[in-house]
């Protein structure tokens, strides 16, 4: 196939005739939401498309943000799991009889930089799939049938994946972020709140204080007493959510809240904390899937980025936003385990205030406004 020969809109020899596609994106929620973009585009262009994702047990639970998705495949693949993985060839040949199993005419492999989309191209060719495209830096041996070469490293990653499926004539209508909310996920989360004792009109921050990658995460204690400056000031609530392996160490970020916090830590699953988002009036957070949460959903945010990762990769592109950080001489260094004390992130709770502040003045939100929110469904029925 020539790969140089597509043109925008137009689809690709065989692709215009695929009608059970697997997209595959086997990583993390963030990297699932950065997907939405492609994914709405592919059923876009082919409205009557049975699209299957396949994803990780953690980036599977926000297929029920994705309207576009009619299947979920979830799976550990080896890949990127080696050495964490037990060794077992049934395991592994179980994944090709599965996809076997589905009949599917083509596969999308969405990767990021630093990620080879071969294994999963040469499963997917055991597999019987006679369409495979993904993007590489390396020469293949036949796993795919379409390769693009790779962008620059520092692309966003929602560009990065619009630009393979643009590469097979896909036509882009929307390149933002997008998520769906459904309805009883939004009742739930209303009713978390008001069991919380917080008014389904009251206005309130939404904190994310922790990662699950010690690189990326701002100091705990800090964040908890900068949204007690800031919830001070504004007279707000501050609505703490986490994992539920994140409630041991809540009390540090609680304890500077004091009356202002709302503590739903491990209370919630994916799509309410999408509708808590949704619902809220400005997000803390560090770069993590919250941040692309509020990016789909056109959330204010102020986040703590760290130096593991270039801001054009992974930064909002829509909603309001302030990213802090410090420049260190390491960035990026796509650490898991910060080895200089996260200098990058040395950053003072003031300063997570008056860039909240500024951020918010422009709508004159502020003590005694009533700042306008989303319509979310089924929100405060």
């Amino acid at each position: 196939m020539n790969q140089g020969s597509f043109a925008r809109g137009a689809i690709v020899g065989d692709w215009a005739a695929v009608r059970r596609l697997l997209v595959m994106r086997p990583d993390n929620i963030g990297d699932v939401i950065m997907a939405s973009p492609a994914l709405r585009a592919l059923k876009e262009n082919l409205p009557d498309l049975h699209l299957t994702l396949l994803a990780s047990p953690a980036g599977s639970q926000a297929a029920d943000l994705l309207p576009w998705v009619d299947d979920v495949l979830t799976w550990r693949v080896l890949w990127q799991d080696l050495g964490r993985l037990p060794f077992d060839p049934e395991r592994e040949w179980s994944l090709v009889e599965r996809l076997r199993d589905g009949r599917f005419d083509a596969a999308i492999i969405l990767t990021s930089f630093s990620q080879t989309p071969h294994p999963a191209g040469l499963v997917c060719h055991l597999a019987g799939i006679p369409l495979r495209a993904g993007e590489s830096k390396e020469a293949g041996q036949g796993e795919l049938t379409f390769t693009l070469p790779s962008a620059p490293d520092a692309l966003h990653q929602a560009e990065r994946n619009l630009r393979l499926v643009e590469s097979l004539g896909f036509a882009v209508g929307d390149r933002h972020l997008a998520l769906s909310i459904p309805a009883d996920a939004a009742r739930s989360a209303a009713r978390l709140l008001a069991g919380a004792g917080l008014e389904p009109a009251a206005p309130f921050l939404l904190l994310t204080p922790w990662t699950s990658c010690q690189a990326r995460t701002y100091p705990p204690a800090r964040f908890g007493l900068a949204a007690r400056l800031l919830a001070d000031r504004l007279d707000w609530r501050v609505v703490v959510v986490g994992r539920e392996g994140d409630g041991e160490q809540a009390a540090e970020v609680l304890e500077p809240l004091g009356s202002r916090a709302v503590s739903l830590v491990g209370a919630t699953d994916v799509p309410e904390l999408a509708a808590l988002v949704a619902g809220s009036r400005l997000v803390l957070a560090n770069n993590t899937s919250v941040l692309h949460m509020a990016d789909a959903l056109n959330r204010p945010m102020v986040i703590t980025y760290s130096g593991t990762d270039l801001e054009t990769q992974w930064s909002p592109r829509r909603a309001p936003a302030r990213i802090l950080r410090k420049p260190t001489f390491c960035t990026p260094c796509y650490r898991f385990v910060c080895p200089y004390n996260r200098e990058c992130m040395d950053i003072a709770p003031e300063e997570i205030v008056t860039a909240s502040l500024e951020l918010l003045a422009p709508t004159g939100r502020g003590k005694g406004a009533r700042p306008c929110a989303p319509t979310v469904p089924g929100w405060g029925e």
